[in-house]
């Protein structure tokens, strides 16, 4: 059976950037990032959520680890901005063009700035949404960080 590409998928194939897919069965009762750690026997810390949040200057992007809560003074800091605020839901799609569960940092309809947890270059290889439930990237942090043109900072509550 042919893998069906996404966007996300298809943008880092042309900028030949390596990576693999992990395929999972989605639950649709429980989209939570450590659930989707279990079900591919993965360890919580290397995989990654994606969060998308407004401050006075605008839209910026913050990819931290699932089991991790987002510290929206740190997430200002780190993006130069007064104060933070995730976005609703229901403006995600718009925004971004995916969907709750399937967010990716790659491929968003705009560029936003865009920063990962400092905890990501633990890893030589880390685990975030390939743009759509039912797939994760398998990709270098460094690699992913370097051609979206983020930055790496503490942004969680630990």
């Amino acid at each position: 059976m042919k893998e069906t590409k996404t966007n996300a998928m298809r943008i880092l194939e042309q900028a030949h950037i390596p990576f693999e897919t992990l395929s999972y069965e989605v639950d649709e009762s429980d989209l939570s990032g450590i659930h989707i750690a279990q079900t591919l026997g993965l360890d919580a810390e290397q995989v990654f959520k994606t969060l998308v949040c407004k401050g006075k200057n605008g839209y910026a992007v913050f990819v931290i680890p699932v089991a991790e809560e987002l510290d929206l003074k740190k997430c200002a800091l780190a993006a130069g901005d007064k104060r933070m605020e995730m976005i609703p839901v229901k403006e995600l799609l718009p925004l971004t063009g995916y969907i709750r569960g399937g967010c990716s940092p790659v491929g968003m309809k705009k560029p936003f700035p865009t920063f990962f947890d400092e905890t990501a270059t633990l890893f030589d290889k880390f685990y975030v949404s390939a743009g759509v439930r039912g797939k994760q990237f398998c990709i270098s942090p460094t690699t992913l960080c370097g051609f979206l043109g983020a930055q790496f900072a503490d942004l969680t509550m630990r």
